[in-house]
Parts: C-alpha cells; sequence; structure tokens
C-alpha cells in the first residue's frame, strides 16, 4: 500500500519536473542529432502542450477516498466508556495499525486502518473478527499524510 502511495507522488513529481523543464528546450534536446549522426524531428500533436501544462498546474491531493475498518460505534450513556476500552484491546493486539477514535454528537466511533480499497478493509475486518465481530467497513476520506505513516 505504502508502495502504491509512493509510486502515485513520484509520478506527481515527474509532471512538477515536466513543468519546470520548458518544453521548447525539450524539443530541442531531441531534435540535436547523435553522435552516429542520425536525426530525429520533433513533431507535437496539436493539444499536447496544452495537456501537459494542465496535468503540471494541478495540485497534488491531500485526501483520498478509502476505507477503514469500524470497531466500536455508539451513542449509549457509556459510549465513552466503550470506545476507550475498544481503543485498549486493539492497541493491546494490534499495535502497528493505526486508529482513530472520534466523536461527533452524539456518536463515538472507533475506526482502525488505511485502506485504499475495500478488499483491504475486508482483509483487515477478518484479522479483527475475534476480538471484534461486529467490525465493519465505512468509506471515508484519508489523509495522505496518514497513508505516509
Amino acid at each position: 500500500m505504502k508502495k502504491t502511495i509512493l509510486l502515485l507522488f513520484g509520478l506527481v513529481g515527474c509532471l512538477g519536473a515536466l513543468r519546470a523543464q520548458s518544453l521548447a528546450a525539450f524539443k530541442e534536446h531531441l531534435a540535436r542529432p547523435a553522435a552516429d549522426e542520425s536525426v530525429v524531428r520533433v513533431v507535437e500533436a496539436d493539444e499536447a502542450a496544452a495537456v501537459v501544462a494542465r496535468l503540471a498546474d494541478k495540485p497534488a491531493p491531500t485526501r483520498l477516498r478509502g476505507y477503514r475498518v469500524c470497531i466500536f460505534f455508539d451513542n449509549g450513556s457509556d459510549a465513552r466508556a466503550g470506545a476507550m476500552a475498544a481503543r485498549s484491546l486493539f492497541e493491546e493486539h494490534f499495535p502497528d495499525i493505526s486508529l482513530y477514535m472520534v466523536y461527533e454528537n452524539p456518536y463515538f466511533r472507533v475506526t482502525v486502518g488505511n485502506c485504499l480499497t475495500i478488499e483491504e478493509a475486508v482483509i483487515l475486518k477478518g484479522r479483527l473478527a475475534e476480538y471484534f465481530p461486529k467490525a465493519f467497513p465505512k468509506s471515508e476520506e484519508l489523509r495522505v499524510a496518514d497513508l505516509l505513516e
């Protein structure tokens, strides 16, 4: 998963590098004859420069649609205590997986993981099933920074 994110950032970085290098200088470099005196003629499609410029001007995304597994969701009188208990149990058995505890009036919610696909979330849910049998995958907006940790 982290490799996919790093690849995504690498591609975005390449687009920024293309923007930094002038298109005219790039064409000139390609048109120079090689040592064996061969000649390369560069012909640009009408819209190519405009498309590359538009892509290079887009900022890198800071948030992505993804999934987390909800291990606790309640609004009862003891919801805070239940959320804290779920958090403690999870951190005891899965210290390497990210945990997010949120209070959105009137609900306490504890979600875990940073999954880019529903398949990853279902696999994570299977790993948690022994301790959290009522867990379920939930679509959420993930921060790119969370995925890189």
